[in-house]
């Protein structure tokens, strides 16, 4: 493998740009990327709201957590996200995660599955650490439970699981007043499926079949998985007044779906949609969002799925071209990949 990169194919059921379009039980796609930008920068359109719960169950947590929260109390919850975050120097959480990489690839044998021995322990066991957690590993097995019933409308059984797994997490986070803890808790979660669905992508886009990989920095290839192959798909909200965007009126209450594997491939954007440009890390990347609402924490993600990379690219090799991916409707997360070690 060299620096000339192949291109990236979209995922199965990535839309093409185009004008907004509606379906009656679909709500409206927003594909383009000047439009999808707009709506996450447009007050006009807002998170969808969330029912809470008791103390220390999931209803609560998403209820608590800034990622859910209405405009009146968003600023602060952020807030919360922000000041641990400037905590966590991202060369810090890089170095610790290829660390821990190299402790799993030397306990592998020959071989190993990225995703379950790799993208969904380390990051969390290295986020988790840092902020706190009297447990990392315990707190990242919750984490996963969590965030498998993370949003609204999961069948009970799992929100059930997660009301476990909260109380667990909340046992296992440092003191703090209830709303901090929460929104730390919510950090690990956004972190959670978003990063191993990353490390997958990247894994199963970059390490070569054979041979030695390319000398391409590492983080500059992430980013450009991230446009090309995004862990998050797409994002939800709702108009609150009626809107034009996208020369579409948008009624007050519509719901929307803001198509981030669309739009970080829109021609009108990237002069070659689905090449790979690793020069050019992160230009026009919406993966991230934008405005008020944009991820805080885009710098430790990166620096985590980079620590896991780097030992990746040196001492592994893909054993098989096909992935499949968990289902749902706005993630794309491997279900496994395996990998040769050496």
């Amino acid at each position: 493998m060299t620096d000339s990169w192949p291109d990236i194919a979209p995922a199965p059921g990535t839309p093409d740009c185009g004008p907004p379009t509606f379906a009656p039980k679909r709500g409206w796609w927003v594909t383009r990327h000047a439009d999808v930008r707009a709506a996450l920068t447009d007050p006009a359109f807002r998170v969808p709201a969330v029912e809470s719960g008791p103390p220390g169950t999931l209803a609560w947590l998403r209820a608590s957590v800034s990622r859910f929260s209405p405009p009146q109390r968003h600023a602060e919850r952020r807030a919360v996200v922000v000041s641990a975050l400037t905590e966590l120097d991202p060369d810090e959480l890089r170095h610790e995660a290829a660390r821990l990489t190299v402790a799993v690839l030397d306990r592998a044998g020959d071989r190993l599955d990225v995703t379950r021995d790799v993208a969904r322990t380390v990051p969390l066991r290295v986020l988790a650490g840092r902020l706190g957690s009297a447990d990392p590993a315990a707190a990242g097995t919750a984490v996963a439970v969590v965030a498998a019933a993370y949003h609204p409308g999961v069948d009970p059984a799992l929100a059930r699981r997660a009301d476990e797994a909260v109380a667990t997490l909340l046992a296992l986070a440092p003191p703090a007043a209830p709303e901090v803890r929460a929104n730390l808790i919510g950090l690990l979660v956004q972190a959670c499926d978003a990063t191993a669905g990353l490390i997958g992508a990247a894994a199963h886009h970059l390490l070569p079949p054979r041979g030695a990989p390319g000398p391409a920095e590492t983080g500059a290839m992430l980013a450009e998985v991230l446009r090309l192959d995004p862990p998050v798909r797409a994002t939800r909200r709702v108009t609150t007044a009626g809107v034009r965007l996208g020369g579409r009126d948008l009624a007050a209450g519509s719901p929307v779906l803001l198509r981030f594997d669309a739009a970080n491939r829109d021609p009108r954007v990237f002069s070659e949609p689905a090449a790979f440009l690793p020069g050019r890390p992160g230009a026009g990347l919406l993966t991230f969002g934008a405005g008020e609402r944009g991820c805080p924490g885009d710098r430790q993600a990166l620096a985590l799925a980079a620590g896991v990379l780097d030992v990746l690219r040196a001492r592994c090799r893909r054993l098989r071209a096909d992935l499949r991916h968990e289902p749902h409707p706005t993630l794309r997360v491997p279900t496994n990949l395996e990998v040769s070690v050496r």
